[in-house]
């Protein structure tokens, strides 16, 4: 009988976490006595938004980028992403001594793209409904003699992501469930390993936007399923397909993905400004839905909630939040 080892382990996260002493944020984790009455549940929320760059993003890609020879670091660095990962790969070069180059979608929030150009990286755009990112990044990569570093399709992406839930789990103690917002897969696939790792019986629920399904879709399926581009607010899930690496460890580790609608989304940040005083940016804010909705279904006792980002402007937060209900 063989036995095969994943692609990333509870041991990878430590040894990430090692590495982001003191670069990364310890970021707080907020209670709630209102949440804790809604839910039903002792809610903890892991406050990500709070997080350099203001997401969970730069801790996985300092993680890759900080394990590159010194002559990787040399060429640059490239990567894609709608804003986050964008801001921290940027961030992460920046630290390092390197550069980066980044590829955007045309329509990024202008907030994430100044914010990526700030950081000192050089930015390149496509049409994210005509034009296919990875190949325009591998292409460049290839071109320019720069080292790639995914969202989430890499091991040390990964794990890096999932030294969020290393630290909650450290400060809380066991959970019963952990609720985290899926993307490409990263954070929830670094979340679980984490969670799973230490505690089997932890429930992990991811939350997906309505509109881009395409984990629960595929989760359903068995195999990746591709969905058209999703039209969402939240811009950080707006992906057609999982990642094959990351599919590979949800398909096994998590027991549930939810959805939420746009305009539970909005509702949740609403609530997450009003009675939290925190701004969470659409993505950031799709587990406090999945929370606040039911959408998980009955929680057990102690549940973890991921708040993944926190990037969002002035003017699109109002729009987005206000108004009547």
């Amino acid at each position: 009988m063989t036995t095969t080892t994943p692609p990333v382990t509870l041991d990878d996260v430590r040894s990430a976490a090692a590495r982001l002493e003191g670069v990364a944020h310890r970021t707080p984790v907020m209670r709630s006595r209102t949440l804790d009455a809604l839910a039903g549940a002792e809610v903890f929320l892991k406050c990500e938004n709070l997080q350099r760059v203001g997401a969970f993003k730069f801790r996985g890609a300092y993680n890759a980028a900080s394990r590159l020879t010194p002559e990787q670091l040399s060429r640059g660095i490239a990567a894609y992403s709608s804003g986050n990962h964008a801001q921290a790969v940027a961030l992460a070069a920046r630290e390092l001594g390197t550069t980066a180059v980044i590829v955007m979608p045309e329509d990024a929030p202008p907030s994430k793209r100044a914010a990526t150009a700030g950081y000192g990286a050089e930015i390149v755009t496509y049409d994210r409904y005509t034009g296919d990112r990875v190949a325009v990044a591998e292409a460049l990569a290839a071109e320019r003699g720069l080292s790639l570093i995914p969202p989430y399709e890499h091991p040390h992406v990964i794990a890096g992501q999932g030294t969020a839930a290393l630290e909650l789990v450290g400060e809380t103690g066991r959970l019963d469930a952990l609720i985290a917002p899926v993307g490409g897969g990263g954070l929830i696939a670094g979340s679980a390993t984490v969670v799973k790792g230490l505690h089997a019986g932890t429930r992990v629920i991811g939350v997906e936007p309505e509109a881009g399904d395409d984990t629960k879709r595929s989760l359903e399926a068995g195999r990746r399923v591709t969905v058209p581009v999703p039209r969402t607010i939240a811009d950080g899930q707006a992906l057609h397909t999982p990642g094959e690496l990351t599919f590979s460890l949800n398909r096994r580790l998590l027991d549930e993905v939810v959805l939420v609608r746009d305009d539970e989304i909005r509702d949740a940040m609403r609530f997450a400004f009003e009675r939290l005083k925190t701004v969470l940016e659409p993505s950031g804010a799709t587990g406090l839905a999945a929370l606040l909705t039911g959408r998980a279904g009955p929680l057990p006792g102690r549940v973890g909630v991921i708040l993944s980002g926190g990037n969002v402007d002035a003017g699109r937060f109002a729009d987005l939040c206000g108004g009547t209900r």
